[in-house]
């Protein structure tokens, strides 16, 4: 059972990336799913979450309007789309699972997971 994060990397502020997400070992479909991020010095948050059905999402409010989660269940990834980044973007972004009965929730809490990625950097600079 493992969770892979890929697409991180350097970036300028205005920029965009694409993270994925790819479960082996299981299939998402029976999961709801989390991003979460750490910058050094900080404690990890909840970036977005995704319900089972992908017809429920949330996000940070420091996010909001910029990153766009989405899942594809056919390939077994969830992704992050990442735009307008900032400098305070910058931090090592992981994806987390949780299998559950409910289709349509989600949430960003980090306790609520249990199957957890080893991150992607991801560095918004100039």
């Amino acid at each position: 059972v493992q969770l892979v994060e890929t697409g991180g990397g350097l970036v300028q502020p205005g920029g965009s990336l694409r993270l994925s997400c790819t479960a082996s070992g299981f299939t998402l479909d029976y999961f709801r799913v989390g991003w979460f991020r750490q910058a050094p010095g900080r404690e990890r948050e909840g970036v977005s979450c995704v319900s089972r059905s992908g017809g429920t999402t949330m996000y940070a409010d420091s996010v909001k309007g910029r990153f766009t989660i989405s899942r594809d269940n056919v390939k077994n990834t969830v992704y992050l789309h990442l735009n307008s980044l900032k400098p305070e973007d910058t931090a090592v972004y992981y994806c987390a699972a949780v299998r559950t009965t409910f289709q349509t929730t989600c949430n960003m809490i980090d306790r609520g997971y249990d199957n957890w990625g080893q991150g992607t950097q991801v560095t918004v600079s100039s």
